[in-house]
């Protein structure tokens, strides 16, 4: 197996998450990857542009969450960054990954099915299907 340099963890900061943050430090102990932890903001309202006002204030509290969960990470693993991005989850996380050059994206998994997983739809799922890079997904449960 390649060694992964860097891994991209998604967090919503649910369960799922953590599981898989908590594997993905796993994997970059081993290999000596550099890991970024990545939120997105889905905004309430399509937007054009640079982040309007509103949703700069909706991320203020977001942001904190952030660092704050990047402070714990780095307890675990000290190579580790943050990134915090606005837009539609799947799309964005499939950015950060080809803008930072990533090579490995773990994240949590909510395993919903039925309709509710029509309706919602997977973020996951989507990410699973259209990353250039491998995808570990890990379920909480």
């Amino acid at each position: 197996m390649n060694a992964f340099h860097h891994i991209l963890i998604p967090t919503d900061f649910g369960e799922s998450s953590a599981a898989a943050e908590r594997l993905a430090v796993e994997l970059a102990a081993k290999f000596g990857s550099h890991i970024t932890l990545a939120h997105v903001l889905e905004p309430p309202m399509p937007f054009d542009g640079p982040f309007p006002q509103p949703i700069r204030n909706l991320g203020a509290p977001v942001e904190k969450d952030l660092d704050d969960a990047l402070a714990q990470l780095k307890m675990h693993h000290a190579d580790s960054d943050r990134c915090f991005t606005v837009g539609t989850p799947w799309e964005q996380i499939l950015s950060v990954a080809k803008d930072r050059g990533v090579d490995l994206i773990a994240m949590g998994t909510h395993g919903r099915r039925g309709l509710v997983r029509a309706v919602l739809g997977s973020v996951a799922e989507k990410v699973v299907r259209l990353s250039p890079v491998p995808v570990l997904t890990v379920h909480a449960a």
